[in-house]
């Protein structure tokens, strides 16, 4: 079965807009967890916009199932707090510091000998490293070479065509041919971004041996309407599937 992992930002981010500390990631993270949810992802950015380094700290102490940190290893703190906290996973995302959200995966022919150190430094505290990649099979090779255990596909242009229904099958097929590729190098697969309730199902089922889906945004706009702890059922409902 492909694990949820829910990712928190959106909660942040609302409770960002008044100083009076409602909602509380820590009480959504508490409710994900007792719905089921395998994992709780977390996306810090230097400007703390949504999720805060404190929050990081104050999760670390209480998620008691897969703790996952993304970031960009060359911006803010991000690489510090990874290695003081030794999450289980850390997901390195290629993010400008002006990137309103995750918007492409890394150049690994441009960028992948820069990651090396930093992939090396956070394995040896026990720590896997995941890396947020276009689903280009041209990159898993690489990924591999430079010391990632997983790759995380980059699935907005996936969520597109399953919206708009334009190449949904040639974008699916490029999909599932990425993930091969990612396998047959010897990495885990791990997919996020714009995933929601409509298209998860297809893209796991076509998409073989993915381990592991971080959903936020879709996930915490359902929540509105069915309540969080409904909302991780019915995404659990689908991976069960």
């Amino acid at each position: 079965m492909t694990k949820l992992s829910v990712n928190l930002n959106k909660v942040a981010l609302l409770r960002n807009q008044r100083d009076i500390g409602i909602p509380s990631v820590i009480e959504a993270a508490k409710v994900a967890i007792d719905a089921g949810a395998h994992g709780i992802t977390v996306h810090p950015r230097p400007d703390e916009r949504h999720i805060r380094y404190s929050d990081v700290f104050e999760l670390a102490e209480m998620v008691n199932v897969e703790f996952n940190i993304e970031g960009n290893p060359f911006m803010g703190r991000y690489v510090e707090i990874a290695g003081e906290i030794c999450p289980n996973q850390v997901t390195f995302v290629p993010d400008s510091p002006g990137a309103v959200t995750s918007d492409h995966g890394w150049d690994l022919a441009k960028d992948g000998q820069k990651l090396v150190p930093v992939i090396r430094q956070l394995k040896e505290a026990g720590i896997r490293v995941s890396l947020f990649v276009d689903a280009d099979i041209e990159v898993m090779k690489i990924a591999k070479e430079i010391g990632a255990d997983r790759i995380e596909l980059y699935t907005e242009p996936y969520a597109s065509a399953f919206a708009s229904g334009e190449n949904l099958e040639q974008v699916t097929e490029q999909y599932a041919a990425a993930g091969q590729a990612a396998a047959d190098a010897g990495l885990g697969i791990n997919a996020g971004h714009d995933l929601n309730l409509k298209n998860l199902g297809l893209f796991c089922s076509r998409v073989a041996g993915v381990m592991e889906v971080s959903i936020g945004h879709a996930l915490i706009a359902d929540a509105l309407e069915m309540g969080l702890y409904n909302a991780v059922s019915e995404y659990l409902k689908i991976l069960g599937k």
